[in-house]
């Protein structure tokens, strides 16, 4: 290999697992909350509603598809809800752009830890890595560019799926059941409540996900409800003891359209 091709040494000395610490270490300018920003705020993208719940056989993550900006819609598309590796998902609530950022660091923190260790991390150690990263972007969180994200996965340990979730500091919570995040938090957890059983089944569990969105959409402007015009469905991810996938749009579809000839049967689509 000539010298021009050689790799720096920075690359071959050995050190942490993490692969945050190393672009830490060595190109801090592409770390998620180490810019320095202007003391004014910062008008950006914001994800709102994100729900997470468990199943019989694993845990779902779901999220609705629309970024507002202030009072306008950015965009009716974006995709919140994301695989972080094999047996986990995560998703997105705050300040888009900074939060997708993160996501994609985080997905290569954890694929960097299994190459170098030789073994997959644990869902615990998934979770406070996530929890670094976040505690890392604090100086942004407090100029408004906060990322309050919702990581679930499946515990092969226990094979149960587990819900975590966070605030701005970085603090990390296991929640029981069913947890949600974001601007129609509020209204997709009281749906959850009275929707939510011990045993539920997957397809019963996309339901009641789509139920909780619809009824978050219903009430907060933020979130976006289903969009059948433009066949916008809501991001839904399911991971158990075969991996974490993706519910594909036709069976969302066919789960939407239950859900709103039940509203109608009652007298309207509320």
């Amino acid at each position: 290999m000539s010298s021009s091709n050689k790799l720096p040494d920075s690359y071959l000395q050995t050190g942490s697992s993490s692969f945050t610490e190393f672009l830490a270490g060595h190109a801090p300018d592409l770390v998620p909350g180490s810019r320095t920003l202007p003391v004014a705020s910062v008008e950006a993208p914001h994800g709102t509603t994100i729900i997470a719940l468990a199943y019989a056989d694993g845990v779902l993550l779901a999220g609705d598809r629309r970024a507002t900006m202030g009072s306008l819609i950015a965009n009716n598309e974006m995709l919140k809800v994301f695989a972080a590796d094999d047996y986990s998902a995560v998703g997105i609530a705050g300040t888009a752009g900074t939060a997708i950022e993160m996501v994609r660091l985080f997905q290569v923190e954890l694929e960097h830890y299994e190459k170098i260790e030789g073994t997959r991390l644990s869902l615990v150690g998934k979770a406070n890595r996530l929890a670094t990263m976040i505690r890392g972007n604090l100086g942004m969180a407090m100029q408004g560019l906060s990322v309050v994200p919702l990581f679930a996965g499946y515990d092969l340990g226990r094979a149960a799926g587990r819900i975590f979730s966070y605030d701005v500091t970085g603090g990390c919570y296991e929640e029981h059941d069913f947890h949600s995040v974001g601007s129609g938090s509020l209204f997709a957890r009281g749906a959850l409540k009275k929707l939510w059983r011990r045993g539920l089944t997957r397809d019963e569990a996309v339901h009641v996900a789509i139920e909780a969105l619809y009824d978050a959409a219903d009430d907060d402007s933020a979130t976006g409800g289903p969009d059948f015009g433009r066949r916008i469905w809501p991001t839904v991810a399911v991971v158990d003891a075969e991996g974490t996938r993706f519910v594909n749009d036709d069976t969302l579809a066919a789960v939407v359209e239950q859900v709103l000839d039940a509203r109608r049967e009652i007298g309207g689509t509320r």
